[in-house]
């Protein structure tokens, strides 16, 4: 039976969260019990879905094949069929139990899908589409899990959601180019600032490498402060985690801007760090006052 399964299940999703290192916390202790194994399972999902488009030496073809197979187990769940593979035992109990739409599961196999597929950005909206495809599905799913996806929510989680996907790119410019080959700049920003590809391949900082960077930093922080917002007007340990993260985010923004002499080195936060982003998330208020204005206006 199904049923009897779902504690291994639960339990090999909460493994694969607690073994990937992340600057964000997944599924932290902060977060309200009800939902924790939730967030869990939804990271073990889009984390396994993510190592089929960019882990080991699988050729492209198997890449698209293991995750058109993901794309049919998540078909079979909207059917009522019975998973056999754990991610997908515990997945059916969290969408039924928490009433989850399907669509943000299948948003991000489509990013999953075009990591395969397309390796350059022309422009910056090329890559806000894939963001809504790869990073804001996550928060629309963590507002449904906390019963509050309303519209107004929903823009304001985006904003976040890209911002920090924004943030990623950047502290993994090098490794994503001679990797995977792939570059989240937008090419048209590359050419005007006078960056190549030798600079991502060389980690090479120059005058034009630092002055490109430094409209990526500001960019993903208005971003971020656009969204921050929600942050207020969510309650609870969930509210407390958002301003959490949010204060993570912007964190890493200024170690980046604080290290404009090699734009490739990827940001630690210390424990000093920590303290920082403890007190701006438990006291929001006492910092510079957020202007509501509307969300993602930050761009």
């Amino acid at each position: 039976m199904t049923s009897d399964r779902l504690p291994d299940a639960y339990a090999h999703c909460a493994a694969m969260a607690r073994d990937h290192y992340e600057n964000f916390p997944v599924a932290s202790r902060l977060l309200p019990g009800r939902i924790r194994p939730a967030v869990t399972v939804i990271y073990a999902f889009a984390r396994t879905a993510d190592d089929f488009a960019d882990e080991g030496d699988l050729s492209a073809e198997q890449r698209l094949a293991k995750l058109d197979d993901y794309q049919a187990r998540l078909q079979q769940l909207q059917q009522g069929r019975v998973a056999d593979d754990p991610v997908f035992i515990a997945l059916q109990d969290v969408i039924r139990q928490h009433q989850l739409p399907v669509q943000p599961f299948e948003r991000l196999l489509q990013a999953f899908r075009q990591d395969v597929q397309k390796t350059r950005y022309a422009d910056f909206g090329e890559v806000m589409d894939y963001c809504r495809l790869s990073a804001n599905p996550v928060g629309e799913l963590l507002l449904h899990l906390n019963r509050a996806a309303t519209e107004l929510n929903l823009g304001y989680s985006n904003a976040i959601c890209t911002a920090l996907q924004l943030i990623n790119f950047l502290q993994d410019m090098h490794q994503d180019y001679t990797e995977n080959n792939r570059i989240y700049l937008p090419q048209d920003e590359m050419q005007r600032h006078g960056v190549t590809e030798a600079h991502l391949a060389n980690r090479t900082t120059d005058f034009a490498m630092q002055a490109l960077m430094r409209g990526q930093i500001e960019r993903a922080r208005r971003l971020l402060e656009s969204g921050a917002p929600l942050g207020l007007r969510l309650s609870g340990r969930f509210a407390f985690e958002l301003r959490l993260i949010i204060a993570g985010g912007a964190r890493i923004l200024k170690h980046l801007h604080e290290s404009p002499n090699d734009a490739f080195a990827r940001p630690r936060l210390t424990p000093r760090d920590g303290f920082a982003m403890f007190v701006q998330a438990a006291f929001p208020r006492l910092g510079r006052r957020q202007r509501p204005g509307k969300p993602g206006c930050g761009i």
